[in-house]
């Protein structure tokens, strides 16, 4: 039986009952609707992806490789913005590697300064905005999810592999800082990543969850989900989402520091060296970049709040018999993300410290990161 639907009388009819229903509507319902409206305006707003030719790096550019930037989705419909960087004058099908972090950061900044360098070497390499960040789409700003962003790198396999010019069981990783996490979690579900590489390896689950070294104590744990679960009402009254630090501080006396920005405009007498070191990168001509969320504001305060139930690479035994590699400064307050996963890694797995390196060096210092055994890694394993 052929029915044929008038498609515009439904569409009418149903407009017809929103605005009745919406009539109905009073307190809270009313303030329910007009955030739900704001948030989808702002959705349709980031559907769209606008990308300027400008180089725009915070890192000279190589006359060895060729630069475009490209734009693909994520499985979630997202809209990724990244920049692609190919060796010039190589022939035939390549190896590739995704690459993406520190965590806040742009693809103006670290990543793509291991992409180009990568490219010179001969790879194919992607360093992409994830989701929510800098030229990426996503709602809402300024937010990260552990599994969004795992899923970008997947993504970012799809679109390497879609390239005439590469080989695409020859694809890796690279994940910087609080991306690393990212990268070693979408390789122990997606095979695709033949080989691993992280830098100055940040867990993101754990830091937000536990603090640095696990430093909170159980009530402390609590303390910050019921901070961020409180934050949830405030943002849902005013229909806005309130900024805050990645991982909640609390102060000596045991309470929540509020509203804290990632990075402060000035630094404060006395500052403790790892602040210093983060600062001196992001804050300054070094390494300031006007999309970067650690160069400017703060992430979404509720943030946290999947971090605390999704732990990463929590299957990191799934990436055996695929080698992952963990570079790590000597120095380095985060030096002991990279060591325990050397620790519960199965072969093949290597961890490389690098003398007289701290966390930050490993962004940008050329005569500190060792690009040769990153590119002596990835020539094995996507040979």
């Amino acid at each position: 039986m052929n029915m044929k639907i008038d498609t515009k009388a439904l569409v009418n009819r149903k407009v017809g009952l929103d605005r009745r229903n919406l009539l109905k509507m009073t307190g809270t319902g009313m303030a329910a609707l007009s955030v739900g409206i704001a948030a989808s305006g702002q959705a349709v707003a980031q559907s769209q992806v606008n990308l300027s030719d400008t180089w725009d790096k915070t890192f000279a550019k190589s006359d060895k490789v060729g630069h475009r930037k490209v734009t693909f989705k994520n499985r979630y419909g997202i809209i990724l913005a990244a920049d692609l960087y190919q060796p010039k004058n190589a022939s035939g099908r390549l190896a590739a590697i995704a690459v993406s972090g520190p965590f806040g950061a742009v693809k103006e900044q670290a990543s793509g300064l291991y992409a180009q360098t990568m490219a010179e070497r001969g790879f194919v390499t992607l360093a992409f905005d994830p989701s929510y960040t800098g030229e990426s789409s996503g709602e809402t700003r300024n937010m990260a999810s552990p599994d969004v962003n795992t899923e970008d790198f997947s993504a970012a396999v799809d679109f390497l592999g879609l390239q005439p010019n590469v080989d695409r069981d020859r694809i890796g990783a690279i994940g910087i800082c609080g991306f690393s996490g990212m990268a070693l979690t979408a390789a122990t579900s997606d095979s695709r990543i033949k080989a691993v590489a992280t830098a100055s390896m940040y867990d993101m689950s754990r830091s937000m969850s536990r603090s640095h070294k696990d430093g909170y104590t159980m009530e402390q744990r609590q303390k910050v989900i019921d901070y961020i679960s409180q934050q949830r009402w405030v943002d849902a009254e005013s229909g806005k989402y309130a900024l805050g630090y990645h991982e909640v501080p609390i102060d000596e006396k045991g309470n929540i520091v509020k509203g804290q920005r990632v990075l402060p405009e000035t630094l404060p007498a006395n500052p403790d060296p790892v602040l210093v070191a983060f600062f001196n990168y992001y804050k300054t001509p070094r390494g300031f970049h006007p999309k970067g969320i650690n160069s400017t504001t703060a992430w979404t305060a509720t943030t946290p709040m999947s971090f605390f139930s999704f732990p990463m690479y929590a299957n990191i035994e799934m990436i055996s018999p695929r080698p992952v590699l963990l570079v790590a400064g000597e120095n380095a307050h985060s030096r002991y993300y990279s060591e325990d996963v050397y620790k519960v890694a199965s072969d093949p797995k290597e961890l490389v410290i690098v003398p007289n390196t701290d966390h930050v060096d490993l962004y940008d210092q050329m005569d500190k990161i060792p690009f040769d055994r990153l590119t002596s890694f990835f020539k094995q394993h996507l040979a």
